[in-house]
């Protein structure tokens, strides 16, 4: 428990650094989580170190180099190329590598390198410094009060085979909770954002409805995780595992809240 509180607390710092500067500082460093990431996926299925993992990479690099320059205009376009290549990868080297295993790779970059980015591109909002915080509120919050009120009250099983520890009291304890520090939160840096009506009322619902998907995000990665018989994706965190471990619900929550602010501000 001791190794988990301190690098969890060195985890946090480098965060918290990292977002206050934001800028091509946040931006390089989701894409090396992501990377990290993607090479934890890509383990698991056997390509970390083959052609498609390393074309899954490439890909990750030039995508987080066309959002930091802000050309959102050719994402879709490189995200066909990129499937391109990596059946051009599969019927090249064919029987090289399983149909699994290319979509594995293929998965590997939209779950993993896509679905991060958003962290940074909430960071570039406007107001981007105090609205990126609303994804941990959504995710780790959530985590917390869930895991205390479904000890405290949990009795209806979510999802008994995959998470039996994990019950609908603790679900719905979690999203209100996440709910009430998201109002917290706004009142408490209302003065901040000047410019937001309803910051209080705002930072609720975002928090509350973004805490859904961090529930489901932590179970798609233990069930990753079941399906292929490993405890944790790595080792990189002491206590934690590895970055899929610690940024499993982070992975679903981003984008939520990323498009929550876009449509609700």
């Amino acid at each position: 428990m001791k190794q988990r509180v301190i690098s969890g607390a060195v985890l946090v710092v480098i965060l918290a650094i990292t977002l206050y500067f934001g800028g091509i500082v946040t931006c390089g460093l989701m894409a090396l989580v992501s990377l990290v990431g993607n090479m934890e996926l890509l383990r698991v299925y056997g390509v970390n170190k083959k052609t498609p993992g390393i074309v899954c990479y490439l890909a990750t690099v030039l995508y987080y180099i066309a959002i930091y320059l802000d050309r959102m205009d050719i994402i879709v376009p490189m995200m066909v190329v990129y499937l391109l290549v990596m059946l051009a990868v599969y019927v090249l080297t064919f029987p090289t590598y399983s149909d699994k295993q290319i979509m594995a790779a293929f998965m590997d970059f939209f779950y993993v390198s896509v679905m991060l980015s958003f962290v940074y591109l909430i960071r570039n909002m406007e107001h981007g410094l105090v609205l990126v915080l609303l994804i941990f509120v959504s995710s780790w919050i959530n985590d917390t009060c869930a895991y205390f009120v479904g000890r405290a009250l949990g009795k209806h099983k979510m999802a008994p085979v995959l998470s039996p520890k994990k019950s609908i009291e603790g679900l719905i304890g979690g999203i209100v909770g996440a709910g009430v520090f998201g109002a917290v939160f706004g009142i408490l840096f209302d003065k901040y954002v000047d410019t937001m009506n309803y910051a209080p009322l705002l930072f609720a619902v975002v928090g509350a409805v973004g805490a859904l998907p961090a529930v489901i995000g932590d179970l798609a990665a233990s069930a990753i995780k079941r399906n292929n018989d490993i405890k944790d994706y790595g080792k990189l965190i002491p206590g934690h595992g590895g970055i899929l471990d610690r940024f499993d619900s982070i992975i679903f929550t981003a984008p939520i809240i990323y498009y929550l602010l876009v449509y609700l501000l």
